[in-house]
């Protein structure tokens, strides 16, 4: 049986000659997987606009965070391309490079150049856990239900983005609910100004926006416009969406090409300011001072640990979330992955792409890159090999002058085709024995609480954590997988971690 799931795989992840992607036997063709990388790219290109903007506040020189921004999403994309062969895109992700910016630099008052070193360090530990196989062990370890449940709880979160991004929800909180302003904690009696984050407790209110305004109309005609070319079959329906939706937005406002231009002075600048950043995390003020401080040693521990956990299963989340229920990684090439070594199915391929991408960003000069979960848009769309994630590497490289023009593209007519994609994934939810309060209350805090939390790693953890417990109660704590159990363990850590430092 072994012998003949291998054999499958390894027709299915073959090349045959004239079709280096094997799109026939993926079941696609060229048209379709170029769509799919467009939607992929159009879908996650805000980070190029952000990431600059999170990361400059350490005081990193933005030209030079947006260059290695497309330089790391590149090289990533193009590994993710041609070495797996599998529609996903990476980038620096968003709540690692929050997470970097404000907690490791603003709070724990670590200079930028030693952030990217820690970083750094945890791309090398995810080298290490791929090459090891630990990262496979811990997939074989997520029982079917919790994976199940997880590729759901992406679906919920994935919506959740679209919806919040489109400002279809609103939220409101009062001076009692604020805990922070800008990471530092809130003084009622304080003056601010340049605020650039407010975090508040539960007082926080979430309500459905006020159709007023034209940014949140165009995002519902784009939603509308969607779910039509969906109904009707249309080949492409989301970039068609996405498009259509720009196109209307011009005459409503929303859509502006008043700085589309193509610049090749300004891409020199950036160049001259990536020296500022390229190689930063090895210099004295980087890797050179990182354990300098005995008394910071721990911290920088704990700090690289919690970087590493956030990444592994956001990653690891993405892939079983969209892969399985696509068909991305089939059940022979999940076999292939539990009883082989080296790189022998798509998703060693696929962890081993991923875990490189990140200390490649942090040569460059930017926080983690992982594996987004926006990918799922041009999953959505018809992709299914490295094509798709090769068309969205070649339009990241493109942005390095078509900036301008890409940042036309308005957050109202990408965030309906998230929406769109999450209510497909959530059809994995099915899979799932409601009834059995065994297999639901896992299932709930993997999928409801990866939405509601806005993190895939933490969506996980609750699921993991809650498993352990139910199984407890049940007497029947040897069905707990022990790669499970430990990564349950290592779950409430880091909670202890960010709780205390």
């Amino acid at each position: 049986m072994e012998e003949r799931t291998m054999e499958e795989s390894k027709k299915q992840i073959a090349h045959p000659k004239g079709d280096f992607f094997n799109l026939k036997g993926s079941g696609t063709n060229v048209q379709t997987e170029i769509l799919a990388g467009l939607t992929t790219f159009f879908t996650m290109s805000y980070i190029l606009f952000v990431n600059p903007q999170v990361l400059g506040k350490t005081g990193m020189d933005t030209q030079a965070v947006f260059l290695a921004t497309i330089i790391a999403s590149a090289i990533g994309t193009l590994v993710m391309a041609l070495f797996a062969n599998v529609p996903y895109a990476q980038a620096p992700g968003m709540g690692l490079n929050a997470f970097f910016t404000y907690t490791v630099c603003m709070s724990l008052g670590f200079k930028w150049q030693q952030a990217l070193a820690m970083v750094f360090i945890c791309g090398v530990i995810n080298i290490i856990i791929t090459v090891t196989s630990f990262r496979k062990l811990i997939i074989k370890s997520i029982p079917t239900s919790l994976q199940h449940a997880i590729s759901g709880g992406i679906g919920i979160f994935v919506a959740y983005i679209g919806l919040k991004d489109a400002n279809l929800i609103q939220f409101s909180t009062d001076a009692t609910s604020m805990v922070s302003i800008n990471g530092k904690a809130y003084d009622a009696n304080a003056t601010y100004s340049a605020i650039t984050s407010v975090a508040s407790n539960g007082g926080v209110v979430p309500s459905i926006a006020t159709f007023n305004q034209a940014s949140v109309l165009l995002a519902l005609f784009g939603i509308a416009l969607m779910v039509v070319l969906l109904m009707l079959n249309v080949k492409g329906a989301i970039l068609i969406g996405i498009i259509a939706t720009t196109l209307v937005g011009i005459p409503c406002g929303v859509t502006s090409f008043e700085g589309a231009s193509i610049s090749f002075s300004s891409l020199g600048e950036s160049f001259s300011k990536l020296g500022t950043t390229f190689g930063a995390a090895f210099s004295a003020d980087g890797m050179g001072s990182l354990f300098a401080d005995p008394g910071k040693v721990l911290l920088v521990i704990m700090t690289i640990f919690a970087f590493s956990l956030a990444d592994t299963f956001d990653t690891i989340g993405t892939f079983i979330g969209t892969g399985r229920r696509s068909g991305i990684f089939t059940d022979a090439d999940m076999a292939t992955l539990a009883n082989s070594r080296g790189f022998k199915s798509k998703m060693d391929r696929a962890l081993f792409a991923d875990s490189i991408a990140t200390s490649i960003g942090a040569i460059f000069g930017t926080s983690n890159t992982t594996t987004y979960v926006e990918s799922a848009a041009g999953i959505g769309a018809g992709g299914r090999t490295g094509l798709t994630s090769l068309t969205t590497a070649i339009m990241f490289l493109l942005c390095s002058f078509l900036a301008p023009i890409a940042g036309c593209i308005p957050a109202a007519a990408t965030a309906p085709a998230l929406v769109i994609v999450g209510i497909m994934m959530m059809s994995s939810f099915k899979e799932i024995n409601w009834p059995d309060l065994e297999d639901a209350i896992p299932a709930f805090g993997a999928s409801v609480f990866m939405g509601l939390c806005y993190s895939i790693s933490y969506g996980i953890a609750a699921g993991f954590i809650f498993y352990c417990i139910v199984k407890a109660v049940k007497g029947k704590f040897k069905e707990i997988h022990p790669i499970l159990l430990v990564c349950s363990v290592l779950f409430i850590l880091n909670f202890i971690v960010l709780a205390v430092i």
